[in-house]
């Protein structure tokens, strides 16, 4: 991405009726994707940001899924009796009635207002945030469940399919780019004897036995804004990665990253294990708000959306630390295979537990 200049954000800034500055403002916020900044105009405030278009290389598909899908919740959520301003996020026009720009270097621009009066966390610290969390996306499946997701685009081919995953997997130890194969042998034997599993939910699907989603597809804590003084759950945020998927999608993802007694690339594999009270409260919250909307097969399925989301994470770290680590940012030397072998310990604790799943399940289905 080119550096970010005054007279780029000036440009910017004009199409949306902001006062030009003369420097660029500091960056707003965690993300580590897109460039975000905090904008004040008129006593009202602002988040512009810039679409990293390495990562999410069609924009236009990635604004258009995002237009339609807030379009469509800002209805839904009136329709409620509730607060579409506070209660999803809200494209603001430029001032020829666009919902993004392109300036004029070719990069993509969007302005949301800064809802206020709201946090995010980055942990759960307790299970009752966990469950605010499942409220927040098991309230975004309900209010889609009636939404043609056919209609999306695809923005990130393949992004939850296990099989095609698995074959990129096969492919990476075979290439062996780096001659690290031999050193990660019974983390590779692990990922073999799964094949079966990583065609389940893809097969149902294809078998059209589970329905299509809208999903989020990056269902971490801290994509869930809360009301600053009663933590309660006000909108989901981050919808860059909205596509057409499974609800299992969203909810094994939260559970692989959120459930976990360790960090992602916690070396003390003893530590690593998933929390079964996590397990059952976001269970709770997220049945709560998306059971009435959802299949007895999905409910069915949740365990296995939990352990196919955190199989695939698996792979997809060792898959790149065998290729040289090209895809995942580290930090240190190894820590890709880290990450990898603690997702692999939590599938097989979630094995240990499958019973103990299910009866969860059942009892919030």
């Amino acid at each position: 991405m080119q550096p970010i200049t005054a007279d780029v954000f000036s440009e910017v800034a004009s199409q949306y009726g902001f006062k030009a500055e003369k420097d660029v403002p500091n960056h707003y916020g965690n993300g580590h994707i897109n460039d975000t900044f905090y904008i004040t105009h008129h006593n009202e405030h602002y988040i512009l940001q810039r679409i990293n278009t390495h990562v999410f290389n069609n924009p236009s598909a990635v604004m258009e899924n995002m237009s339609n899908v807030t379009d469509f919740l800002a209805k839904k959520i009136k329709k409620a009796g509730g607060c579409p301003e506070r209660e999803t996020l809200t494209l603001i026009p430029t001032k020829e009635g666009n919902k993004y720009y392109i300036d004029s270097r070719g990069d993509f621009w969007r302005v949301f207002p800064f809802i206020e009066n709201t946090m995010s966390c980055q942990m759960a610290e307790n299970p009752e945030i966990f469950a605010e969390s499942a409220r927040a996306f098991g309230n975004f499946q309900r209010l889609l469940c009636d939404y043609p997701a056919e209609t999306l685009h695809e923005t990130i081919p393949h992004f939850h399919d296990t099989k095609s995953r698995f074959a990129d997997f096969v492919k990476a130890v075979k290439d062996d780019k780096n001659n690290r194969a031999q050193y990660v042998k019974p983390e590779i034997d692990f990922v073999m004897k799964h094949e079966k599993d990583t065609s389940i939910l893809v097969d149902l699907l294809e078998e059209n036995k589970l329905p299509l989603r809208v999903t989020h597809n990056d269902t971490k804590l801290n994509n869930v804004l809360l009301d600053a003084k009663t933590g309660k759950t006000v909108c989901v945020i981050d919808l860059d990665t909205v596509m057409p998927g499974l609800s299992l999608y969203d909810y094994g993802d939260s559970i692989r990253f959120g459930a976990s007694s360790a960090t992602e690339d916690e070396k003390d594999l003893d530590s690593v294990y998933m929390n079964l009270d996590l397990f059952e409260a976001y269970t709770e919250g997220f049945l709560e708000m998306a059971g009435d909307s959802m299949t007895d097969l999905e409910k069915e399925h949740l365990p296995t959306g939990a352990k196919l989301m955190t199989l695939e994470c698996g792979m997809r770290f060792l898959g790149d630390y065998l290729d040289g680590d090209n895809y995942f940012r580290i930090h240190y030397d190894g820590q890709n295979l880290d990450r990898a072998r603690t997702q692999l310990k939590l599938v097989a604790d979630m094995e240990s537990k499958w019973d103990d799943m299910h009866n969860i399940v059942r009892k919030y289905s």
